[in-house]
């Protein structure tokens, strides 16, 4: 297996709207950042993935972007940005840019010029004289009529994120542009948004009868892609030393390996979102009772799949996912569920991606008004299901407080002062209540908190290369409670064995615990050997070159 530094590194994800807020105005930007560099130092990320920071109307929070050369006036200067992406660097730690290329906004030039025909920019964009039949990932139709083109223009997303026309060349040329200006300025990579959409079938025919994303059949990983991602590897990327992590929705093991196990190379490794639908039906928004098993099954399936042939990421949490530890773990049991959901996923083969405030545990946001979230997507869904199903407005708030971006986008909580010390204004989305015992001045204070534990986990990673590189065995599959798993790796072995409830879970594991060393748990004392508690984690290694006792 290949080694880079990409695979053995550890990702932090920066939701910059939400992260630090240093001149008072309740937006996060750059210099907040910069401030928090000893932050992520001290928890021992060596990688930062930010989400965009573009110019941008923010009918979508920075995914609608109107200059891909720019920096947002609310989040700082381009020279913000630089300074941000050198003092990373001193501090040993790579930047990785948002690489958002399947729609621009509406306010974008190439947009506005192609509304008005301008022959250069006319085929940009999707446009047709008869309204297609697609529907929209935020609900709602997917084409909408433009009076100055006089024609309907295509957007899988808001109405104001209009899909670029990736078969036309020059569009393919626009993107290598955008990205050789970022490697240039020092970015180290991309996390490329909805990757595996971009490519759509010519003439965008009307898509077959289904409940959601009706036409998906026609842009869900279109074979055009592959030459597309190929051309775009080796004319910029494989000149300079990076990596690419694509988002790709509803995608499988086969598509998956497709993008990264061919003879060119595509992506690096990709997004899945198999384990997310672990507490819903095929999307967040039809929640359904968590069975741990749920999410075990995806978890196990996607590291069988691509285990020697492709590279995973390892996640919990993201700016679209509500807060894991509110989805799979427990509010008794809040530190030792985070803890244990930690040690489950981190120690599997993969690339870690840990977002902002996961490492102390923040929960969901758990607004009781609708105007307190400012999600599009949470607007445009209480709309479209009040009106589909229907439900009433109670019903559908309790589907809010579940599925709602905005769990993931609440402030970070730094300390239990006003606003939680991410702001001296009034922040753009209101603070979690809960900042006064979750926050990070007390992880950082407690010696047994979650923040320690993810830096324990961090630096294992380092230590142990079995943790990065080591072939994944299940254990006990079918258990209901426990979720348990060898590593092995040259003459090493690894046995992570994780209890998924709040009741004591009994196991027998045959490993060598006499000659091994218990190398973490998010328990000091262990009374029965063969028993772990509520929501335990331990892990277990062994190393043929020395032996060592265990820890019992």
């Amino acid at each position: 297996m290949k080694k880079c530094w990409y695979k053995e590194g550890f990702v932090y994800q920066i939701y910059p709207r939400s992260f630090q807020d240093s001149n008072g105005d309740g937006v996060g930007d750059i210099q907040g950042i910069i401030s928090k560099i000893p932050y992520l130092s001290q928890l021992g990320v060596s990688i930062v993935w930010l989400s965009p920071v573009y110019r941008s109307p923010n009918d979508d929070n920075g995914y609608d972007i109107s200059d891909y050369r720019d920096v947002l006036p609310e989040f700082g200067t381009l020279d913000d940005l630089k300074t941000l992406i050198a003092k990373l660097h001193e501090a040993k730690i790579k930047l990785v840019m948002d690489l958002v290329v399947n729609h621009t906004s509406d306010e974008h030039e190439w947009f506005k010029a192609s509304a008005k025909n301008d022959p250069k920019y006319a085929d940009y964009y999707y446009w047709q004289p008869k309204k297609g039949n697609w529907t929209s990932f935020f609900g709602g139709d997917a084409w909408t009529w433009n009076e100055e083109r006089q024609a309907y223009y295509l957007h899988l997303f808001s109405k104001k994120q209009p899909d670029l026309n990736w078969n036309n060349p020059a569009v393919r040329e626009e993107v290598k542009a955008i990205c050789k200006y970022w490697l240039d300025l020092g970015v180290d990579g991309f996390r490329c948004d909805v990757i595996n959409i971009i490519a759509k079938a010519d003439g965008t025919p009307n898509g077959k009868f289904t409940m959601i994303l009706r036409g998906k059949e026609h842009y869900l990983n279109n074979p055009k892609i592959h030459p597309y991602l190929q051309a775009l590897n080796e004319d910029v990327l494989a000149k300079y030393d990076c990596f690419t992590v694509g988002e790709t929705a509803f995608i499988d093991i086969p598509s998956a390996l497709s993008y990264m196990a061919g003879e060119k190379r595509e992506l690096d490794m990709l997004f899945q979102f198999d384990h997310m639908n672990a507490d819903c039906h095929l999307v967040k928004w039809f929640p359904k009772k968590f069975k741990p098993l749920n999410l075990k099954k995806p978890l196990s399936k996607w590291q069988n799949g691509l285990q020697g042939k492709g590279w995973n990421t390892l996640y919990l949490e993201n700016h679209d996912q509500p807060r894991s530890v509110s989805r799979f773990g427990s509010d008794a049991y809040h530190k030792a569920s985070a803890k244990m959901l930690a040690t489950m996923i981190y120690f599997q083969q993969g690339t870690p991606f840990v977002y902002q405030g996961q490492e102390i545990g923040m929960k969901n946001a758990n607004f009781d008004n609708l105007a307190d979230y400012q999600d599009i997507e949470t607007h445009n869904m209480y709309k479209m299901m009040r009106k589909l199903l229907p439900l009433t407005h109670h019903a559908m708030m309790k589907i809010v407080k579940f599925a709602s971006r905005d769990n993931a986008r609440t402030p970070m909580q730094w300390n239990n002062s006003n606003q939680a010390g991410f702001t001296s204004g009034t922040p753009w989305l209101k603070v979690n209540p809960n900042y006064q015992s979750i926050n990070v001045a007390d992880n950082l204070d407690d010696q047994d908190s979650i923040f320690h534990y993810y830096q324990k986990i961090i630096e294992l990673r380092k230590q142990h290369e079995i943790i990065v590189y080591g072939n994944y065995q299940d254990i006990n599959f079918k258990n209901k409670r426990l979720y348990a798993y060898k590593r092995e790796y040259e003459n090493e072995q690894l046995l992570v064995i994780c209890n998924f409830s709040d009741k004591n879970c009994l196991f027998n594991i045959d490993f060598d615990y006499d000659n091994s060393e218990l190398l973490l748990s998010n328990y000091h004392e262990h009374e029965d050997m063969n028993i772990l508690k509520a929501y335990e984690a331990r892990v277990y290694w062994k190393s043929a070159k020395t032996n060592k006792t265990s820890k019992k």
